[in-house]
């Protein structure tokens, strides 16, 4: 056993280690690529799924819509996520469903909703859909449960303006929000000041400033929003501006049921006054 093989050991077990480490470069790269295959089209049928989704959510296909991204109830991704509690809850509107299932839709669509907001606690819209949700929740679980979950709702609909400020519909929402309390019976402010050291509150003049915001984001953008902007004026005995709110909505051309509900009620209004 000389030097010289000595040396041809080494060098075979050298090159043997090249070829080792070459594997396992190659093993590693590969399962790099595959691994960013996957992600890139997991990516893409994310997209897929959300195109389809907005063309039948703006096609009215409630039913459709919810069939298709209950599919995908496990995603990891927010933008599916709070499109599927929107769908959840569309469905549960409708009056074909039934009273049992509607309750149902409505815990399910607050589930996916806190569970967009926990994949990303940056997209406005799972803020804003957290808040809807709540919202609905709250008409099965009493009044205590009602007002705590007001100081929630007021939260998340700020954020989603301070997120995308020119998203008219959480403007308007928030400007509901404080129209509900502005107009809140006595009985229950009585029972709000027992229940909290400071109940939630608000004023007809700050509806009014987050239902011009909202018009101011997206003019015209909807009909409930001009409304609002009527019956608001009549509450502040402004009755020059409520005729020119209420006539706009009364004008609104009616493309959902909810457009119909809202020349009815501004006809009414505009009778009254």
């Amino acid at each position: 056993y000389t030097f010289y093989n000595h040396l041809q050991v080494l060098e075979k077990g050298f090159k043997r280690g090249i070829a080792l480490s070459t594997g396992s470069f190659l093993v590693y790269e590969t399962y790099r690529l595959i691994s960013r295959f996957a992600e890139v089209h997991a990516s893409f049928k994310v997209e897929e799924v959300i195109e389809q989704a907005d063309y039948l959510y703006g096609s009215g296909e409630t039913e459709k819509l919810y069939r298709l991204l209950v599919q995908h109830k496990n995603s990891e991704d927010a933008e599916l996520l709070w499109r599927l509690a929107r769908a959840s809850r569309d469905l549960a509107q409708l009056s074909s469903t039934s009273t049992e299932e509607k309750k149902q839709l409505v815990y399910e669509a607050l589930e996916y909703a806190k569970k967009a907001l926990e994949k990303n606690e940056s997209n406005f819209a799972a803020h804003k859909w957290y808040a809807i949700c709540i919202s609905d929740v709250g008409d099965y679980e009493g009044i205590k449960a009602k007002i705590a979950n007001a100081f929630v709702i007021k939260e998340h609909f700020q954020k989603a303006i301070e997120l995308n400020p020119k998203d008219a519909t959480s403007i308007h929402l928030m400007g509901i929000w404080c129209y509900s309390f502005a107009e809140m019976p006595w009985c229950q402010r009585k029972i709000a000041a027992v229940l909290f050291a400071t109940p939630p509150t608000s004023t007809y003049k700050e509806a009014l400033r987050y239902f011009h915001m909202a018009e101011e984001a997206d003019p015209n953008f909807y009909s409930k929003n001009l409304l609002f902007l009527g019956k608001t004026y009549l509450k502040l005995n402004n009755k020059k501006m409520a005729l020119l709110w209420l006539s706009k909505a009364k004008d609104y051309p009616a493309h959902t049921e909810e457009d119909k509900q809202v020349q009815k009620e501004a006809l009414e209004l505009l009778n009254s006054i």
